[in-house]
Parts: C-alpha cells; structure tokens; sequence
C-alpha cells in the first residue's frame, strides 16, 4: 500500500471531538483525585473542630486563598500543557506565592523578635510538608489520568505542572485541618510542600504520560 493510501485511509477513520472534551476530561480526573484526598484528610487527620470560628478570621483566609488561588493558576498551566505544544504560565502561577511571601515579610518584621520562632515554625512545622505531599497523590493520580488522555508533548514540564498543581490542591485540602495561622508559617511550610510535589511530578512525568 502506498504511503498516501495510508495516510488517507487513517484519515478516513477520524473523529471529530467534541468542543470541550479536553476539560471534561480534566475534570473527571482532578475532580475525582481531590475528592478522594479529601475524605483521606476527614478520615485521616479530622477537619479542624474550631473551624466554624476560623472561618471568620483573616488568617484562615489568607491560607485558604493562597492555596487555592496557586491550585487554580496551577490547574490553567496544566491545561494549556495537555494540548500539543503548550507552555505553562509561571509567572500566574507563582503570583499567589508572591503575595503570601510579602504578607510573611510583613508580619516578620513588624512582629517582636521573641514571636519569630512561632511564626516560622508554629507546632508541626514537621509534618506539614509531608502531609501537603500525601494529601496531593490522589489528585496527582487524578491529574496524569486525565492528561494520559489527552496529548501533552513536553512531559518533563507538564508532570512538574501538574505536581504543583496536585501539591497546591493539597495544601488547600490539608487547610481544613491545620491549625496554623501565621503568615510566615504558611509562606515557608506550604509552599515547601507544594514545592516537593512539583519535583515528585517532574520526576515522574516522562515515564507516567509517555505515549
């Protein structure tokens, strides 16, 4: 068979695909991944018991809207780097880390000398990190099944995405359980995280979503 009979008998058997199939797809898998690393966190750790008061505080907000706001700024570079060719937006992305170190500084410095270790370390300075990288392996899972089914093209930078993204996703779910309030604290401690997460992703991205 001759190479252009091939090409238009292949062409023949093509589909068009739905408009918006692509972020159906996202969906089913992040919405899933984060679902399932939330009931890990109400069944693992327990969902703060003061967090009806937390709520009307500017701290818990501070915390809840970083971690959001990086998952969502996350999840749009994991988007763009789906489709073939598709370039990640770091400088979105990494706006809302910006913000909160800002908001760390601030706090430092104008907080008495003797409060500085409380404010970087807090009381699980320890475990906060590792619990962000636990709480983001379902929605990493999440993630890679969803792109598995797309095209990304650049894996190296599209697993990092999406390891950022699912780290962001689990510090925002870790939120509803920790305690902690300072601005310093989440600057240093979630970002480290999140940080961890995006290595993870990177590290794993050419061998999970090779074609």
């Amino acid at each position: 068979m001759r190479t252009d009979e091939l090409i238009d008998r292949l062409a023949g058997h093509l589909a068009p695909v739905s408009r918006g199939a692509a972020g159906r797809i996202l969906a089913a898998g992040v919405g899933g991944g984060s679902a399932v690393s939330f009931v890990l966190m109400a069944a693992w750790l327990g969902i703060r018991p003061d967090l009806a008061q937390a709520v009307s505080t500017g701290a818990y907000w501070m915390k809840f809207l970083y971690t959001l706001g990086f998952a969502a700024a996350g999840l749009g570079s994991v988007s763009r780097l789906a489709r073939p060719g598709g370039r990640p937006n770091w400088a979105v992305e990494l706006l809302p880390a910006a913000l909160v170190a800002a908001l760390a500084a601030a706090q430092w410095i104008s907080a008495p000398p003797f409060q500085h270790h409380h404010l970087l370390m807090g009381a699980s300075h320890l475990v906060c990190p590792w619990r962000i990288v636990a709480l983001s392996l379902p929605v990493f899972a999440g993630t890679v099944w969803s792109l598995r089914r797309l095209a990304p093209t650049r894996l190296l930078l599209t697993g990092a995405a999406a390891g950022l993204f699912a780290g962001a996703a689990g510090a925002w779910i870790y939120a509803f359980h920790c305690d902690e309030s300072s601005a310093v604290f989440v600057a240093v401690w979630y970002t480290l995280g999140i940080a961890l997460a995006g290595v993870l992703g990177a590290l794993l991205g050419r061998r999970l979503l090779r074609w």
